[in-house]
């Protein structure tokens, strides 16, 4: 089965949504258009002493609202179509939550799983230098995504910083907090898609209390999204899966206690007291809530209609093919797109920019607080925006951010 093109996918989006808009051709061709791409190929050296080539990407979409932003990946399969969709999705899941940025996305060709941390240092500084020339704190401020992490914005920071000559802890966001990271960021994207889950539920008539609830992906944001799901919303979470496999229990599973035996285990599978079982089974689920929190394309119009949930929140950065977007909403399924359920991480990020630009720090309080506030309006005003021109929740959400990202174009005019 042929695997679908993420980035044809995101432009079908684009085109499908400005000419129900009304939008002119030339206006949907900017916006399906990355304004800028490298492709950069650079030798580490290994461990053993020898020298490897790697290949990497730094795509610019769309900057009419601001800096871009967008995070890095390191994964064998990252390929420039990928990126170049992914950092489109952030230019609509940026202007959907009304963050003053465009969108950006990194990745780097790699398996992280089969190089040491040394070997994973030296990748990231020499691709840091090889990107440097058009990232900056006031044009493109990356952030962590597939396999990377904290330290790995700490390695680009530094790299940066030493470059320039002085410390610049607005390169990136997703950074330890001993130099210049926020509170709540590591939980941003996870705690958005609950406060998410939590207006989806409420616009559904049901109680996110003891519902039950499936995630796909037990990475950062799928194991916090089940963690904050079940401690705070009281949410039973009856499945979990990562790259290996699944687990489920009908009974509930406690996230912590999965996540204890993934650390010792390297994966969810043979947790005690659950049935194993293959992401695909996962996905198709009877339950309340999905949360798809792992790849791209994984639910399409081959399983699009053995989904059962009530409630799809897309944790993970387009999992939905548009044919199966449209399969569900027949369904009566809710689907809550990526580019508003998992916009907490790049909310957050933006927290943590702006207190770096400050040099002030916020609480994690103030953080959860505003990071509420920001993700409930977003989700009313494309819940509003959905119902009133009888679309659906992705449709909505594209509605509002094609809307400001072209205004901001109108207003900015074409250079020279």
């Amino acid at each position: 089965m042929a695997v679908p093109n993420p980035y044809e996918s995101a432009k079908q989006h684009v085109d499908r949504v400005g000419k129900m808009m009304g939008l002119d051709d030339s206006t949907i061709e900017l916006l399906k258009t990355p304004r800028r791409e490298l492709g950069v190929n650079f030798p580490v050296k290994m461990d053993d002493g020898s020298v490897r080539m790697f290949t990497g990407y730094r795509v610019q979409h769309n900057f009419a609202r601001g800096p871009c932003k967008g995070g890095i990946r390191y994964h064998p399969n990252v390929t420039l179509d990928e990126v170049r969709a992914l950092s489109m999705w952030m230019t609509w899941k940026c202007a959907v939550v009304g963050i003053p940025y465009g969108g950006a996305k990194g990745g780097v060709i790699c398996n992280p799983k089969q190089l040491s941390l040394g070997e994973l240092e030296r990748i990231t500084r020499r691709y840091t230098s090889e990107i440097s020339v058009i990232i900056g704190p006031t044009k493109d401020i990356p952030a962590p995504d597939v396999y990377t992490n904290a330290q790995t914005m700490a390695w680009i920071m530094d790299t940066y910083s030493m470059n320039v000559g002085y410390s610049v802890p607005g390169i990136v966001t997703g950074k330890p907090i001993e130099i210049g990271g926020s509170r709540g960021r590591e939980e941003a994207t996870s705690r958005g898609v609950m406060y998410i889950a939590r207006e989806a539920a409420k616009v559904e008539g049901m109680s996110l209390k003891g519902a039950t609830v499936a995630v796909q992906g037990f990475g950062n944001v799928g194991w916090n999204a089940a963690r904050l799901l079940h401690q705070e919303s009281g949410c039973k979470i009856v499945a979990v899966s990562d790259s290996s496999g699944g687990i489920y229990d009908p009974k509930g599973l406690d996230p912590l206690k999965v996540h204890e035996h993934k650390k010792s285990a390297d994966s969810v599978k043979d947790y005690l007291g659950a049935k194993n079982i293959s992401n695909e089974e996962l996905l198709e689920l009877e339950c309340d809530v999905l949360v798809p929190a792992a790849l791209e394309n994984v639910i399409t119009k081959d399983n699009a209609s053995r989904i059962k949930a009530k409630i799809v929140v897309e944790g993970a950065n387009g999992p939905t093919t548009p044919e199966a977007d449209m399969m569900l909403l027949k369904k009566g399924i809710m689907l809550v797109p990526d580019i508003l359920a998992n916009a907490g991480g790049v909310t957050v990020s933006y927290f943590e920019w702006v207190q770096d630009l400050q040099f002030l720090f916020w609480t994690t309080e103030q953080i959860k607080e505003r990071l509420n506030e920001i993700m409930t309006n977003a989700f009313a005003k494309v819940y509003e925006n959905a119902k009133s021109q009888k679309v659906d929740m992705r449709t909505g959400a594209y509605m509002v951010a094609l809307k400001d990202v072209a205004r901001a174009m109108e207003l900015r005019g074409v250079y020279p």
